[in-house]
């Protein structure tokens, strides 16, 4: 059902030799998890740019928003090499149709958030490493993340989610013919946008149903911005909540009272954050196979990513 996904990726977190000191950052869960569901499209920029292994450390220093990237002990500036290995290495990445990329760390050139930048031997601010930067700037709506911040359960969730749901919208700018398309995706993902921002959701139904109206070019390039932006914003107990009951609308003409009293309790409970998303998700699955909703069947929020990688088994 899933295919694989391409994801850029510091090539230190593959395992990849290519440190300042000749190590790695071998990150197991990207490779033995993720693995499973992501081709990975590895990229080391001070290795790309010409640079040795092992090679002298280096830093950002100046202004943090325009940063000069400065070997740390041979005071070497080393910006205009690396940057012009960014504007080469982006326009290459279009080719690989990526969905998201997973950043080192406050890597002077990959580090994605809080980067330390330097002024006259102190840190005196925080930036961006140049290639995360470059990456960035060229892929705006492509999901990214640091590999450190996937420990949080919330943010590994929100990441993985965002690069299945920009597959699937890239996939569909490949196979779309115009506005009966998008009215049929947007139908598919109203319950996954609503988990996310209830009010986008809305925006977004306006956007579809005055779309005969414009340019196929513009209405598509809105969708994807609100698309994408309301799935940036973190689903809350509250709101998968309303979702959950929100199909269960659907199905009070077919539940029994048994049923309805069990599916009550379950996102009850859910609420009360005593058990974890996936039963109340996995019992609506039951009941919308069971009673054959078809409108339910095809919403992504009841299968957003897969299983295995087990993001909604946590309270």
């Amino acid at each position: 059902m899933w295919k694989p996904i391409n994801i850029g990726i510091s090539a230190c977190l593959l395992g990849e030799r290519v440190r300042y000191n000749g190590g790695h950052k071998h990150d197991r869960y990207i490779t033995d998890t993720l693995g499973r569901f992501f081709r990975f499209v590895p990229v080391c920029p001070e290795v790309g740019c010409g640079l040795p292994v092992p090679r002298e450390t280096m830093r950002l220093e100046g202004v943090p928003a325009a940063p000069r990237l400065v070997t740390v002990r041979s005071r070497v500036d080393l910006t205009e090499q690396m940057l012009a290995y960014c504007r080469k290495q982006v326009e290459e990445l279009e080719s690989e149709d990526l969905c998201g990329f997973i950043f080192k760390k406050g890597s002077p050139s990959s580090g994605l958030f809080r980067v330390r930048v330097y002024n006259n031997g102190m840190p005196a601010g925080s930036g961006r490493g140049l290639f995360a930067d470059a990456v960035v700037k060229r892929f705006p709506f492509m999901p990214v993340e640091e590999e450190e911040r996937l420990g949080d359960m919330d943010i590994r969730g929100n990441f993985i989610e965002r690069v299945f749901a920009f597959g699937d919208w890239k996939g569909f700018l490949k196979r779309s013919k115009g506005l009966s398309d998008l009215v049929e995706f947007h139908a598919g993902r109203k319950l996954q946008v609503m988990a996310h921002s209830p009010r986008i959701y809305r925006e977004m139904g306006r956007l579809v149903a005055e779309g005969k109206g414009m340019e196929r070019g513009e209405l598509f390039s809105r969708y994807q911005e609100l698309f994408l932006g309301a799935l940036a914003l973190h689903a809350t107990v509250k709101k998968n909540g309303n979702v959950l009951s929100h199909i269960m609308g659907y199905l009070k003409k077919q539940l029994d009272s048994g049923e309805k009293e069990e599916l009550l309790e379950t996102i009850h409970s859910y609420r009360e954050s005593l058990i974890p998303l996936l039963v109340p998700v996995t019992l609506l699955k039951h009941y919308v196979t069971k009673y054959r909703q078809e409108y339910l069947v095809r919403q992504s929020y009841l299968n957003p990513h897969p299983l295995e990688l087990m993001l909604r088994n946590h309270v």
